[in-house]
Protein backbone atom coordinates (compact mmCIF):
# COMPACT_ATOMS: atom_id res chain seq x y z
CA UNK A 1 0.00 0.00 0.00
CA UNK A 2 1.29 3.48 -1.05
CA UNK A 3 0.47 6.83 1.11
CA UNK A 4 -1.61 7.48 -2.69
CA UNK A 5 -3.65 4.99 -1.70
CA UNK A 6 -4.24 5.31 1.89
CA UNK A 7 -7.67 3.68 3.08
CA UNK A 8 -10.27 6.19 3.99
CA UNK A 9 -13.29 6.13 6.02
CA UNK A 10 -16.84 7.72 4.96
CA UNK A 11 -18.94 8.19 7.21
CA UNK A 12 -22.23 10.60 6.74
CA UNK A 13 -20.55 12.26 3.95
CA UNK A 14 -17.39 12.57 5.92
CA UNK A 15 -14.10 11.46 3.98
CA UNK A 16 -11.57 10.01 7.42
CA UNK A 17 -8.38 8.42 6.52
CA UNK A 18 -4.85 9.17 7.51
CA UNK A 19 -4.11 12.70 5.95
CA UNK A 20 -7.15 13.73 8.28
CA UNK A 21 -5.12 12.55 11.31
CA UNK A 22 -2.16 14.48 9.63
CA UNK A 23 -4.25 17.88 9.62
CA UNK A 24 -6.09 17.16 12.94
CA UNK A 25 -2.73 16.98 14.64
CA UNK A 26 -1.19 19.58 12.93
CA UNK A 27 -4.13 22.21 13.92
CA UNK A 28 -4.11 20.78 17.68
CA UNK A 29 -0.29 21.21 17.76
CA UNK A 30 -0.90 24.92 16.53
CA UNK A 31 -3.50 25.56 18.69
CA UNK A 32 -0.91 24.48 21.52
CA UNK A 33 0.99 26.98 20.77
CA UNK A 34 -1.97 29.55 20.24
CA UNK A 35 -2.41 28.73 23.59
CA UNK A 36 1.29 29.14 24.93
CA UNK A 37 0.87 32.64 23.51
CA UNK A 38 -2.16 33.44 25.38
CA UNK A 39 -0.88 32.22 28.56
CA UNK A 40 1.98 34.97 28.10
CA UNK A 41 -0.17 37.70 27.36
CA UNK A 42 -1.59 37.02 30.67
CA UNK A 43 0.93 36.45 32.67
CA UNK A 44 2.60 39.66 30.81
CA UNK A 45 3.97 41.99 33.90
CA UNK A 46 5.95 44.33 31.87
CA UNK A 47 9.08 45.99 32.82
CA UNK A 48 10.95 43.94 29.98
CA UNK A 49 11.70 45.35 26.70
CA UNK A 50 13.90 47.94 26.05
CA UNK A 51 12.21 49.13 23.28
CA UNK A 52 9.68 50.60 25.68
CA UNK A 53 12.37 52.81 27.40
CA UNK A 54 13.39 54.03 23.68
CA UNK A 55 9.90 54.92 23.24
CA UNK A 56 9.50 56.72 26.43
CA UNK A 57 12.72 58.79 25.53
CA UNK A 58 11.41 59.79 22.77
CA UNK A 59 8.01 61.11 24.01
CA UNK A 60 10.39 63.03 26.54
CA UNK A 61 12.06 64.84 23.52
CA UNK A 62 15.35 62.99 24.02
CA UNK A 63 17.86 59.33 22.82
CA UNK A 64 19.42 58.43 26.13
CA UNK A 65 17.58 56.45 28.76
CA UNK A 66 18.26 56.23 32.66
CA UNK A 67 18.11 52.68 32.80
CA UNK A 68 18.01 49.43 30.40
CA UNK A 69 16.12 46.08 30.63
CA UNK A 70 18.89 43.38 29.29
CA UNK A 71 22.14 43.94 28.55
CA UNK A 72 22.17 44.79 24.85
CA UNK A 73 22.28 48.85 26.00
CA UNK A 74 25.43 51.10 25.06
CA UNK A 75 27.42 52.87 27.75
CA UNK A 76 28.43 56.17 25.94
CA UNK A 77 29.98 59.58 27.80
CA UNK A 78 28.48 59.07 31.00
CA UNK A 79 24.48 57.72 29.22
CA UNK A 80 23.05 54.67 28.15
CA UNK A 81 21.19 54.18 24.82
CA UNK A 82 19.01 51.48 23.64
CA UNK A 83 20.88 51.17 20.41
CA UNK A 84 18.52 48.86 18.16
CA UNK A 85 17.00 50.98 15.05
CA UNK A 86 13.85 53.00 16.14
CA UNK A 87 11.20 51.97 13.94
CA UNK A 88 9.55 49.06 16.61
CA UNK A 89 9.87 52.21 19.51
CA UNK A 90 7.34 54.00 17.40
CA UNK A 91 5.33 51.19 16.96
CA UNK A 92 5.42 50.74 21.26
CA UNK A 93 4.72 54.54 21.59
CA UNK A 94 1.03 54.71 21.79
CA UNK A 95 1.50 51.63 24.34
CA UNK A 96 3.97 53.93 26.52
CA UNK A 97 2.25 56.52 26.04
CA UNK A 98 -0.81 55.39 27.66
CA UNK A 99 0.72 53.12 30.46
CA UNK A 100 4.57 54.37 30.72
CA UNK A 101 7.92 52.63 30.31
CA UNK A 102 7.09 49.40 32.79
CA UNK A 103 3.28 49.16 31.18
CA UNK A 104 2.78 45.19 29.39
CA UNK A 105 1.33 44.67 26.06
CA UNK A 106 4.50 44.09 23.74
CA UNK A 107 2.97 40.56 23.82
CA UNK A 108 -0.52 41.82 22.24
CA UNK A 109 1.24 43.99 19.91
CA UNK A 110 3.65 40.75 19.52
CA UNK A 111 0.55 38.94 18.46
CA UNK A 112 -0.92 41.35 16.52
CA UNK A 113 2.13 41.98 14.07
CA UNK A 114 2.10 37.46 13.98
CA UNK A 115 -2.03 37.81 12.96
CA UNK A 116 -0.93 40.49 10.42
CA UNK A 117 1.98 38.18 8.99
CA UNK A 118 -0.11 35.49 8.50
CA UNK A 119 -2.74 37.08 6.77
CA UNK A 120 -0.47 39.12 4.34
CA UNK A 121 1.07 35.27 3.55
CA UNK A 122 -2.14 34.03 3.06
CA UNK A 123 -3.12 37.13 0.56
CA UNK A 124 0.48 36.28 -0.93
CA UNK A 125 -0.59 32.95 -1.44
CA UNK A 126 -4.00 33.88 -3.07
CA UNK A 127 -2.17 36.01 -5.83
CA UNK A 128 0.09 33.07 -6.41
CA UNK A 129 -2.56 30.95 -7.02
CA UNK A 130 -2.70 28.13 -4.12
CA UNK A 131 -5.51 26.19 -3.42
CA UNK A 132 -7.14 26.76 -0.27
CA UNK A 133 -5.51 23.66 0.64
CA UNK A 134 -1.98 24.32 -0.06
CA UNK A 135 -2.82 27.61 1.27
CA UNK A 136 -3.68 26.20 4.88
CA UNK A 137 -0.17 24.20 5.12
CA UNK A 138 1.53 27.21 3.52
CA UNK A 139 -0.35 28.85 6.40
CA UNK A 140 0.75 26.18 9.43
CA UNK A 141 4.37 25.87 7.96
CA UNK A 142 5.23 29.77 7.80
CA UNK A 143 3.81 30.58 11.03
CA UNK A 144 4.01 27.75 13.50
CA UNK A 145 6.70 25.87 11.88
CA UNK A 146 9.33 28.61 11.64
CA UNK A 147 10.83 31.13 14.34
CA UNK A 148 7.75 33.62 13.60
CA UNK A 149 5.98 31.92 16.19
CA UNK A 150 8.94 32.52 18.80
CA UNK A 151 9.43 36.03 17.95
CA UNK A 152 5.65 36.60 18.57
CA UNK A 153 6.20 34.20 22.05
CA UNK A 154 8.94 36.32 22.98
CA UNK A 155 7.53 39.56 22.02
CA UNK A 156 8.08 40.93 25.38
CA UNK A 157 11.77 41.07 24.72
CA UNK A 158 13.08 44.07 22.63
CA UNK A 159 15.50 41.58 19.79
CA UNK A 160 12.18 39.53 19.21
CA UNK A 161 10.05 42.43 19.22
CA UNK A 162 11.99 44.40 16.35
CA UNK A 163 12.39 40.88 14.70
CA UNK A 164 8.12 40.97 14.49
CA UNK A 165 8.04 44.00 13.43
CA UNK A 166 10.44 43.44 10.81
CA UNK A 167 8.86 40.21 9.50
CA UNK A 168 5.32 42.28 9.14
CA UNK A 169 7.02 45.14 7.39
CA UNK A 170 8.57 42.97 4.79
CA UNK A 171 5.96 40.66 4.45
CA UNK A 172 3.74 43.47 3.14
CA UNK A 173 6.45 44.74 1.20
CA UNK A 174 6.30 41.98 -0.98
CA UNK A 175 2.80 41.48 -1.13
CA UNK A 176 2.71 45.46 -2.71
CA UNK A 177 5.81 44.31 -4.99
CA UNK A 178 3.03 41.71 -6.50
CA UNK A 179 0.83 43.87 -6.79
CA UNK A 180 3.28 46.87 -8.16
CA UNK A 181 2.54 49.40 -5.46
CA UNK A 182 5.89 50.57 -5.46
CA UNK A 183 6.24 53.50 -3.51
CA UNK A 184 4.21 51.66 -0.87
CA UNK A 185 7.02 48.77 -0.78
CA UNK A 186 9.86 51.13 -1.17
CA UNK A 187 8.23 53.02 2.40
CA UNK A 188 7.27 49.84 4.21
CA UNK A 189 11.06 47.96 3.27
CA UNK A 190 12.53 51.34 4.58
CA UNK A 191 10.65 50.89 7.78
CA UNK A 192 11.71 47.51 7.61
CA UNK A 193 15.37 48.71 7.38
CA UNK A 194 14.96 50.58 10.57
CA UNK A 195 13.76 47.44 12.29
CA UNK A 196 16.04 45.01 11.32
CA UNK A 197 19.11 46.90 8.97
CA UNK A 198 19.78 43.45 7.07
CA UNK A 199 16.00 43.90 5.14
CA UNK A 200 17.99 47.09 3.33
CA UNK A 201 19.02 44.15 1.13
CA UNK A 202 15.68 42.65 -0.05
CA UNK A 203 15.41 45.68 -2.15
CA UNK A 204 17.02 44.21 -5.57
CA UNK A 205 14.03 40.93 -5.00
CA UNK A 206 11.51 43.81 -4.36
CA UNK A 207 12.21 45.23 -7.35
CA UNK A 208 12.09 42.12 -9.24
CA UNK A 209 8.95 40.99 -8.52
CA UNK A 210 7.21 43.89 -8.85
CA UNK A 211 8.42 43.59 -13.14
CA UNK A 212 5.09 42.96 -15.30
CA UNK A 213 5.03 39.51 -16.76
CA UNK A 214 7.32 38.86 -19.45
CA UNK A 215 9.00 42.20 -18.52
CA UNK A 216 13.14 42.15 -18.75
CA UNK A 217 14.73 41.99 -15.33
CA UNK A 218 17.15 44.75 -16.17
CA UNK A 219 16.50 47.19 -18.70
CA UNK A 220 17.42 51.58 -19.13
CA UNK A 221 13.80 52.74 -20.81
CA UNK A 222 12.12 55.26 -18.55
CA UNK A 223 9.20 53.13 -17.49
CA UNK A 224 12.07 50.40 -15.51
CA UNK A 225 14.21 53.56 -14.26
CA UNK A 226 11.01 55.20 -12.51
CA UNK A 227 10.10 51.94 -11.27
CA UNK A 228 13.43 51.41 -9.71
CA UNK A 229 13.73 55.21 -8.40
CA UNK A 230 9.59 54.50 -6.55
CA UNK A 231 11.36 51.56 -4.56
CA UNK A 232 14.85 53.09 -4.15
CA UNK A 233 13.63 56.97 -2.85
CA UNK A 234 11.55 55.95 0.19
CA UNK A 235 14.58 53.50 1.16
CA UNK A 236 17.50 55.80 0.40
CA UNK A 237 15.24 58.31 2.59
CA UNK A 238 15.46 55.43 5.53
CA UNK A 239 19.30 55.34 5.69
CA UNK A 240 19.06 59.29 5.69
CA UNK A 241 16.97 58.79 8.38
CA UNK A 242 19.20 56.59 10.27
CA UNK A 243 22.02 58.21 9.69
CA UNK A 244 20.97 61.33 11.26
CA UNK A 245 19.31 59.46 14.03
CA UNK A 246 22.89 57.75 14.66
CA UNK A 247 25.00 61.22 14.42
CA UNK A 248 22.56 62.63 17.02
CA UNK A 249 22.96 60.01 19.17
CA UNK A 250 26.77 59.31 18.93
CA UNK A 251 27.82 61.73 16.99
CA UNK A 252 28.93 60.00 13.44
CA UNK A 253 26.58 58.78 11.04
CA UNK A 254 27.65 55.72 10.64
CA UNK A 255 28.15 54.76 14.01
CA UNK A 256 25.17 52.75 15.53
CA UNK A 257 26.37 51.84 19.03
CA UNK A 258 26.54 48.58 18.58
CA UNK A 259 30.47 48.34 19.72
CA UNK A 260 29.63 49.91 22.85
CA UNK A 261 27.37 47.21 24.31
CA UNK A 262 30.16 45.54 25.56
CA UNK A 263 30.97 48.20 27.76
CA UNK A 264 27.59 48.48 29.49
CA UNK A 265 26.77 45.14 31.64
CA UNK A 266 28.72 44.84 35.00
CA UNK A 267 31.29 42.47 34.97
CA UNK A 268 29.80 39.87 36.75
CA UNK A 269 26.74 39.62 34.11
CA UNK A 270 28.70 39.33 31.21
CA UNK A 271 28.63 35.93 28.75
CA UNK A 272 30.25 34.58 25.93
CA UNK A 273 28.42 37.38 23.81
CA UNK A 274 29.96 40.32 25.72
CA UNK A 275 33.37 38.54 25.98
CA UNK A 276 32.92 37.91 22.21
CA UNK A 277 32.30 42.00 21.51
CA UNK A 278 35.05 42.97 23.74
CA UNK A 279 37.74 40.75 22.95
CA UNK A 280 37.20 39.63 19.26
CA UNK A 281 34.63 42.32 17.97
CA UNK A 282 31.08 42.29 16.13
CA UNK A 283 31.80 40.46 13.04
CA UNK A 284 35.24 38.42 12.78
CA UNK A 285 35.57 34.87 10.97
CA UNK A 286 36.11 33.51 13.90
CA UNK A 287 32.24 33.11 14.78
CA UNK A 288 31.90 31.07 11.44
CA UNK A 289 32.40 27.87 12.11
CA UNK A 290 30.02 28.44 15.36
CA UNK A 291 27.51 30.04 12.69
CA UNK A 292 27.63 27.76 10.33
CA UNK A 293 27.60 24.60 12.34
CA UNK A 294 23.99 26.22 14.27
CA UNK A 295 22.35 27.21 10.77
CA UNK A 296 22.85 24.47 8.82
CA UNK A 297 23.65 21.16 11.27
CA UNK A 298 22.82 21.33 14.97
CA UNK A 299 19.63 19.56 15.57
CA UNK A 300 16.91 19.57 18.25
CA UNK A 301 19.34 19.96 21.27
CA UNK A 302 17.97 19.26 25.29
CA UNK A 303 21.24 20.06 27.90
CA UNK A 304 21.11 17.01 30.44
CA UNK A 305 23.39 17.73 33.84
CA UNK A 306 23.90 16.08 37.11
CA UNK A 307 26.09 13.34 38.51
CA UNK A 308 24.21 10.67 35.86
CA UNK A 309 23.35 13.04 33.28
CA UNK A 310 19.66 12.62 33.56
CA UNK A 311 18.31 16.25 34.67
CA UNK A 312 17.15 18.07 32.27
CA UNK A 313 18.56 21.40 32.62
CA UNK A 314 17.27 23.47 29.64
CA UNK A 315 17.03 23.83 25.69
CA UNK A 316 20.30 24.82 24.08
CA UNK A 317 19.87 28.40 24.50
CA UNK A 318 21.99 28.96 20.51
CA UNK A 319 18.95 26.90 18.92
CA UNK A 320 18.37 24.38 16.12
CA UNK A 321 19.59 24.65 12.40
CA UNK A 322 16.76 25.90 10.21
CA UNK A 323 16.98 22.45 8.52
CA UNK A 324 16.38 20.31 11.45
CA UNK A 325 14.08 22.56 12.79
CA UNK A 326 12.12 23.29 9.36
CA UNK A 327 12.66 21.00 7.12
CA UNK A 328 10.22 21.92 4.85
CA UNK A 329 12.40 24.73 3.89
CA UNK A 330 13.80 22.08 1.47
CA UNK A 331 10.74 22.55 -1.16
CA UNK A 332 12.93 25.76 -2.11
CA UNK A 333 13.82 23.12 -4.48
CA UNK A 334 10.98 23.45 -6.75
CA UNK A 335 11.65 27.11 -7.26
CA UNK A 336 11.12 28.07 -10.89
CA UNK A 337 14.42 28.77 -12.41
CA UNK A 338 14.03 32.54 -14.05
CA UNK A 339 15.84 35.25 -12.73
CA UNK A 340 13.87 36.24 -9.90
CA UNK A 341 15.03 32.73 -8.33
CA UNK A 342 18.65 34.20 -9.12
CA UNK A 343 18.19 37.22 -7.21
CA UNK A 344 16.50 35.90 -4.70
CA UNK A 345 19.10 33.30 -3.69
CA UNK A 346 21.74 35.92 -4.68
CA UNK A 347 19.59 38.33 -1.77
CA UNK A 348 19.25 35.71 0.22
CA UNK A 349 22.74 34.20 0.47
CA UNK A 350 24.03 37.74 1.17
CA UNK A 351 21.96 38.45 3.97
CA UNK A 352 22.80 34.84 5.42
CA UNK A 353 26.34 34.91 4.63
CA UNK A 354 26.95 38.46 6.50
CA UNK A 355 25.15 36.91 9.73
CA UNK A 356 27.86 34.05 9.40
CA UNK A 357 30.40 36.30 10.60
CA UNK A 358 28.36 37.88 13.11
CA UNK A 359 29.25 37.92 17.17
CA UNK A 360 25.35 36.47 17.87
CA UNK A 361 23.70 33.73 15.76
CA UNK A 362 20.24 35.05 17.28
CA UNK A 363 21.38 33.84 20.99
CA UNK A 364 18.52 32.84 23.47
CA UNK A 365 16.55 30.78 21.09
CA UNK A 366 14.84 27.37 21.71
CA UNK A 367 14.61 25.15 18.52
CA UNK A 368 15.20 28.12 15.93
CA UNK A 369 17.46 29.98 14.12
CA UNK A 370 15.79 33.04 14.59
CA UNK A 371 18.15 35.55 11.91
CA UNK A 372 16.32 33.63 9.30
CA UNK A 373 13.69 35.86 9.33
CA UNK A 374 16.01 38.58 7.54
CA UNK A 375 15.80 36.37 4.50
CA UNK A 376 13.65 33.35 4.77
CA UNK A 377 10.34 35.22 3.47
CA UNK A 378 12.77 35.56 0.10
CA UNK A 379 13.04 32.00 0.33
CA UNK A 380 9.13 31.70 1.30
CA UNK A 381 7.90 33.07 -1.92
CA UNK A 382 9.88 31.28 -4.40
CA UNK A 383 8.91 27.67 -2.52
CA UNK A 384 5.04 28.96 -2.74
CA UNK A 385 5.43 29.63 -6.40
CA UNK A 386 7.62 27.03 -7.38
CA UNK A 387 5.88 24.11 -5.12
CA UNK A 388 2.15 24.45 -5.05
CA UNK A 389 1.33 26.50 -8.52
CA UNK A 390 1.09 24.57 -11.95
CA UNK A 391 -0.54 20.83 -12.24
CA UNK A 392 -2.76 20.11 -9.71
CA UNK A 393 -1.85 16.45 -9.93
CA UNK A 394 1.56 17.48 -9.26
CA UNK A 395 0.39 19.92 -6.39
CA UNK A 396 -1.21 17.08 -4.01
CA UNK A 397 1.99 14.82 -4.36
CA UNK A 398 4.14 17.35 -3.30
CA UNK A 399 1.73 18.62 -0.26
CA UNK A 400 1.74 15.22 1.26
CA UNK A 401 5.15 14.78 2.54
CA UNK A 402 4.69 18.72 3.01
CA UNK A 403 2.29 18.14 5.47
CA UNK A 404 4.03 15.18 7.36
CA UNK A 405 7.59 17.69 7.83
CA UNK A 406 5.19 20.61 8.42
CA UNK A 407 3.37 18.81 11.30
CA UNK A 408 6.94 17.18 12.83
CA UNK A 409 8.11 21.34 12.69
CA UNK A 410 5.55 22.16 14.95
CA UNK A 411 5.46 19.16 17.17
CA UNK A 412 9.61 20.29 17.73
CA UNK A 413 8.26 24.14 18.40
CA UNK A 414 5.97 22.43 21.03
CA UNK A 415 8.09 20.34 22.26
CA UNK A 416 10.60 23.29 22.87
CA UNK A 417 8.82 25.17 24.36
CA UNK A 418 7.74 22.93 26.63
CA UNK A 419 10.99 21.59 27.84
CA UNK A 420 11.92 25.51 28.07
CA UNK A 421 8.43 26.16 30.50
CA UNK A 422 9.35 22.84 32.60
CA UNK A 423 13.14 23.83 32.95
CA UNK A 424 12.48 27.42 33.76
CA UNK A 425 9.65 26.57 36.71
CA UNK A 426 12.45 23.99 37.79
CA UNK A 427 14.90 26.25 37.87
CA UNK A 428 13.00 29.24 40.19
Amino acid sequence: MTVSTAPRLHVAGFRFDRWTVVTALALGLAALLLAALAFRILQDHGGANSYALLADAFLHGRFDSPRCFDADCAAFEGRTYVIFPPVPALVATPLVALAGPDAPGFLVLGALLFAITGLTWNAIAVRLGLSAEARLWAALAFLFGTPAIFVALRSDGVWFFAQSVGLTLVSIALLASLERRLWLAGALLGLAFLSRQMALLLAPFAFALSRPKDARLIAFDRETIADALKIAVPILIAIAAYCLYNWLRFGAPLETGYRFIGDFPKPEDRNFITNRILDIGLFAKDYLVFNVAYMFLQGFHIEFGGPYMTEMLRMDGSGTSILAASPFVLYAFYARADAKLVIGLLVAGAICGVTLFYHSNGFSQQNVQRYVLDWLPVIWLLLLAGAFTGAPEKIAERLKPFKLLTTYAIGLNVAAFAVAAATKAHAN
